[in-house]
């Protein structure tokens, strides 16, 4: 699944196009390489996403093209989520 769709499903970031803007800007890296909107995500990949003066870094543990909003957190796992690093 391409790495805009797979934020936007995961609820990690709420819209495509702002997942877009964010891979555009450099602010998303998979596996501490910068990433571009189409790379494509797969289960134990480590998504790090910028937002500003924090980073949250997670685990993916399944791509699912749909998941209920009530489900959208069980497709990742969080590994950091630090003010300012």
């Amino acid at each position: 699944m391409r790495l805009d769709k797979y934020l936007k499903v995961s609820r990690l970031i709420k819209r495509r196009t702002v997942a877009n803007e964010a891979c555009d800007a450099g602010r998303v890296m998979i596996n501490d390489r910068v990433a571009k909107a189409g790379t494509e995500v797969k289960v134990g990949d480590i998504i790090s996403i910028g937002f500003g003066n924090r980073d949250v870094k997670v685990e993916v543990l399944a791509v699912q093209e749909t998941v209920r909003k009530e489900e959208a957190a069980e497709m990742y796992r969080y590994i950091t989520d630090e003010p300012g690093k």
